[in-house]
């Protein structure tokens, strides 16, 4: 019985239940019972997983999702490079849940390589892709999202994904903020 307890007070911790019988803690319980309340906008603080660029490509590459780059590169410190190398695993995820549910071609032409804006939730620390806007792909978005107004800066109009992550659209392209995996 204090096994239990014990891992029920771990469940507890954690954010979900945990299965008394198993001692194991499933992802549906985790999102299902938050043990603390989240703010509504605010991303939720959890540890972050980072890919190495051949390990996100063959993800991508297995979820559909193409790339490419105008320098036909993927080194990280190059800027007209696309790289994915220390990208967050949920964000490749995240391209995989939009592929799956757009029904589009996807493309990216921007990952984590330098030359992007920064900060916490930037291109670099893994958090952002950038997409070519094709029509069916801009189509889903805005009729699937809703409008949260332009965004402070460069008036890129943005849109948030019930799941909250960000779709602005900027000159040439949609910058994609993937605070979580879009429901992967």
């Amino acid at each position: 019985m204090t096994v239990t307890r014990t891992r029920t007070r771990l469940g507890a911790l954690l954010g979900g239940a945990v299965l008394a019988t198993t001692g194991v803690l499933t992802a549906q319980s985790a999102v299902a019972a938050p043990s603390v309340p989240l703010a509504a906008d605010a991303p939720s603080a959890v540890a972050v997983t980072k890919l190495s660029h051949s390990d996100a490509a063959n993800r991508l590459r297995a979820a559909g999702v193409s790339w490419t780059s105008s320098g036909g590169c993927s080194d990280r410190n190059t800027p007209t490079c696309t790289s994915f190398e220390q990208i967050n695993l949920t964000t490749v995820q995240g391209a995989g849940t939009l592929k799956q549910a757009s029904g589009c071609a996807l493309t990216i032409t921007g990952g984590t390589e330098t030359g992007h804006a920064s900060g916490t939730y930037s291109h670099w620390n893994g958090y952002k892709l950038d997409f070519s806007p094709t029509s069916c792909l801009s189509n889903y978005i805005t009729g699937t999202f809703s409008n949260i107004g332009p965004r402070p800066g460069d008036g890129a109009q943005q849109y948030k994904s019930g799941s909250g992550n960000i779709y602005a659209r900027e000159s040439n392209h949609w910058d994609v903020t993937y605070y979580n995996c879009g429901g992967c």
